[in-house]
């Protein structure tokens, strides 16, 4: 009996010690993301894999999650933004000592939710509104036909897709309001193609994809081998 009390007794004082050293190493990381992106508020960090110990006496852990919430750069701000890094190596002596500098994480998997009235906001004139519809992105407003200075009211489905100067938004068709002159799709396509400069995630990470939602733009973007060092 006293044998078992003593090997109970080890084993939660290891469980302890690794919940420990998991919460210490999250808050790290955490203060970290916080002070590089000026966020207004410090992210939710959860290092994967158990027992933490274990990762953290070899320097390795399975995947990271971090849980950002809102998040601004160049004017443009994003909802709903999580990180998850993969492959990550960070020496645990590092970590408790405040050095993040030396973490490394083989991939970085961002995704965010840009709001459709952001999208607006980079759009041409004459575009009243945007929104989630089952053809796709619908845009909504008055445009010109070419030749017809007046002003023609329509519903246009665009694609939204990733490219590296951000997200490409195109006409792809066009249906006029009901007896308006009709609006050639090309010619539109001059006129209403246009690009919300939102080139990349935090941790480097470059639009990979874009899934329209209800609420937003659900963007994907993914960065390799990052290093916190190489942070601004």
């Amino acid at each position: 009996m006293r044998g078992f009390l003593i090997l109970l007794v080890v084993a939660i004082g290891l469980v302890v010690g690794d919940r420990v050293g998991v919460a210490m190493a999250q808050d790290e990381i955490a203060s970290k993301i916080a002070t590089e992106y000026h966020l207004a508020q410090r992210p939710s960090v959860t290092i994967g894999g158990i027992p933490f110990l274990t990762q953290a006496v070899r320097g390795r852990y399975d995947d990271v999650e971090i849980r950002a919430g809102e998040w601004s750069d160049q004017g443009i701000s994003v909802r709903d933004l999580d990180v998850t890094l993969t492959g990550v190596s960070a020496p645990l002596g590092d970590l408790l000592a405040s050095r993040t500098s030396n973490l490394e994480a083989s991939t970085a998997t961002a995704t965010a939710l840009v709001p459709y009235d952001t999208v607006k906001g980079y759009a041409p004139s004459g575009v009243e509104s945007i929104s989630h519809s089952p053809d796709g992105v619908r845009v909504a407003g008055t445009f010109e036909v070419e030749g017809i200075p007046v002003p023609v009211p329509a519903t246009v489905v665009v694609t939204v897709n990733p490219t590296a100067d951000g997200i490409e938004v195109v006409p792809v068709s066009v249906q006029s309001a009901m007896g308006g002159p009709t609006i050639s799709l090309a010619w539109l396509r001059q006129s209403l193609t246009f690009t919300v400069p939102l080139q990349k995630l935090p941790l480097g990470a470059r639009l990979t994809a874009i899934e329209p939602e209800a609420d937003g733009l659900r963007v994907t973007a993914v960065a390799q081998d990052v290093r916190f060092s190489d942070l601004p």
